[in-house]
């Protein structure tokens, strides 16, 4: 997938984890070898998006002017609608990131079906009020073993959503499909998805897959994963 195949993004914040590689996408995708994109780089986020891109202009000027590609435009909005159109609804809903504010997740409704991205959150009523009925919900996750917990990763804890949450998150949503993202894993977890899941059967009896890259999710009448080639596997 070519960068310059992507003409919107919706960010839920703007920790630098999450928009660090929006120069890349952004800019690159300009370029005929990143897929020379035809329409203007737009963006959604909360509040603060618009004048994180006045200064990411300004970073780039002179890379800008040689491209004669300033063309994008960038949409600060609140909870509710953000984007419909051609029959796509994107809906931004307020979660709970701490301090974090706003903080936002997102609904995307097509043709009768539904996926809904947390974003970073904790524990949050609202996200499970908006995801309600929908096919798939991918859920962040945060996870560290009792014996190296420390005040520091207790702060890092309190910022995120455990599986044993989570797990509380899909049982009362109850997707067809739970995936999860933006995996933290704090001082590392030997056989890290058999442990996680393991965790979220504790209050979840659903189907969860733990998301990595390249994963495939296809949704109509059933959802169908297509997990991603393990090359090493292959004999290719």
């Amino acid at each position: 997938m070519l960068p310059g195949s992507v003409d919107k993004l919706f960010l839920t914040h703007l920790h630098s984890d999450h928009t660090i590689g929006i120069p890349d996408v952004w800019l690159t995708g300009s370029l005929p070898t990143g897929g020379k994109r035809e329409q203007a780089f737009k963006i959604w986020g909360p509040k603060g998006t618009e004048k994180m891109m006045v200064h990411m202009n300004k970073a780039y000027k002179a890379d800008l002017d040689a491209r004669d590609d300033s063309g994008n435009g960038n949409v600060e909005g609140e909870e509710g609608i953000v984007y419909n159109k051609k029959g796509i609804e994107v809906i931004a809903f307020k979660v709970d990131h701490k301090s974090i504010e706003p903080a936002f997740g997102y609904r995307v409704n097509y043709k009768g079906h539904s996926v809904v991205i947390s974003g970073d959150t904790r524990y949050n009523e609202n996200l499970i009020k908006f995801a309600k009925g929908a096919d798939v919900v991918i859920h962040e996750v945060a996870a560290a073993k009792p014996d190296i917990q420390s005040e520091s990763i207790a702060n890092i804890l309190d910022l995120h959503t455990t599986p044993e949450e989570a797990g509380k998150v899909f049982s009362q949503i109850q997707p067809k499909l739970a995936v999860y993202s933006h995996i933290v894993l704090l001082g590392g977890l030997t056989e890290e998805k058999a442990d996680l899941l393991e965790r979220t059967k504790k209050t979840y009896e659903g189907t969860v897959l733990v998301g990595e890259d390249l994963l495939s999710i296809e949704i109509g009448g059933e959802v169908q994963v297509q997990q991603p080639v393990n090359e090493a596997n292959s004999g290719s």
